[in-house]
């Protein structure tokens, strides 16, 4: 059986890292409690970018914006980013983030909630990052499915629960049981839907990677 935590460990060792200002912005965030993308997420995320080489991309939730970044940097100058964060503590952080990025000419942060401003977006986004709050996915994904067309990407992160997904609904901590139940139900619209190809990958805490035929 391999030890995960000895795998990850060797993994990281050999990645060449993401750049002296990403590395500190993940520090920070480390530092201060804020939720960002696992490292092997990170290195996920890389390869999907050189992949697909998107022009427009669509982010649901920011955070302090490091994502964010690691997109901008991982795609052409012309390709341009649109993020959506709720929380306003960050929302400052983040844009001081892009600026010392240098990306804040080709990154766009809206303020609010996804559900109010997804249905105000027009246009088509050749790549879409959710990770947002989990338990709406499910409410975000008739808009997301406007949103994009034939070819179309989406990567959702943070659908496995920390495997708590494979669990009945009744051995679920109470106050998670919500969230439990909407994720499984978006996992299942997902991978029945004809219209697209998923496949879900026990990447950090699961992601889901879904493409528009």
């Amino acid at each position: 059986m391999v030890d995960n935590d000895r795998l990850s460990v060797y993994l990281n060792s050999i990645e060449k890292g993401n750049g002296k200002l990403l590395d500190t912005i993940e520090a920070e965030a480390i530092d201060t409690f804020v939720p960002i993308i696992r490292k092997d997420m990170q290195y996920l995320m890389r390869t999907l970018l050189a992949m697909n080489k998107p022009k427009r991309v669509l982010e649901v939730g920011t955070a302090i914006g490091f994502s964010a970044i690691l997109m901008a940097y991982n795609t052409s100058d012309d390709c341009s980013i649109t993020t959506i964060e709720n929380y306003e503590k960050r929302i400052p952080i983040a844009r001081e983030n892009f600026s010392r990025a240098g990306v804040a000419d080709r990154v766009t942060l809206l303020e609010g909630d996804a559900k109010d401003i997804l249905p105000t977006l027009t246009g088509v986004y050749d790549f879409v990052f959710m990770d947002a709050a989990k338990g709406q996915y499910i409410n975000f994904w008739p808009e997301i499915k406007r949103l994009t067309s034939q070819g179309s990407v989406i990567v959702t992160d943070n659908v496995l629960q920390d495997g708590d997904i494979l669990e009945s609904h009744f051995i679920v901590d109470r106050r998670n049981r919500t969230i439990h139940k909407r994720i499984r139900e978006y996992l299942y619209e997902l991978c029945q839907d004809e219209d697209y190809d998923t496949t879900i990958l026990s990447v950090g805490d699961g992601v889901a990677l879904t493409v528009v035929k």
